[in-house]
């Protein structure tokens, strides 16, 4: 698949998302699940700055829908997500049987980024969800998004100068 105009249109909520979680103090992330007919079931924004690692809006969606979804209408879903999921996160949504992940920013590009800005790299390794989760269906990153996403995560990650 690729990604449609439709696809953009949650992916700019996920960007306000990670937006919102910045102005709160907290890393520049958000997701959002989509059902099979388009409504939004739960987002989320990032909460680690309250001292819980684990606690990304990815992680929280696979939560989320194995509380409330049957496997059915979790596989059916779409999660939309501002930045490509982390080890710990595809692993979660794996778990649960999610369906197709869209993301505005991939975890090659943030770890380059981190990189060029010689700010610290993540304590878990860069995989790509495929990776972590064979057979995942994927799309991203979006072109054009990535100037606003890099935006976000310099201000958060690189070193003051």
């Amino acid at each position: 698949m690729t990604i449609t105009s439709h696809d953009l249109d949650y992916l700019r909520r996920c960007v306000d998302l990670a937006r919102e979680a910045l102005a709160a103090g907290d890393q520049p992330f958000g997701s959002l699940l989509a059902g099979a007919d388009g409504a939004v079931l739960f987002e989320d924004r990032n909460r680690v700055a309250g001292g819980d690692p684990t606690r990304h809006p990815e992680f929280e969606i696979s939560r989320w829908a194995a509380a409330h979804l049957n496997p059915e209408e979790r596989a059916s879903a779409t999660v939309y997500t501002s930045g490509e999921h982390c080890a710990m996160c595809s692993a979660s949504h794996g778990w649960v049987g999610l369906g197709r992940i869209v993301y505005a920013a991939s975890g090659r590009q943030l770890a380059d980024w981190l990189h060029a800005w010689g700010a610290p790299a993540s304590p878990v390794a860069t995989l790509a969800i495929g990776e972590v989760v064979p057979g995942a269906v994927t799309d991203g990153p979006a072109p054009e998004l990535t100037a606003e996403m890099e935006s976000l995560y310099r201000a958060c990650f690189a070193p003051a100068r």
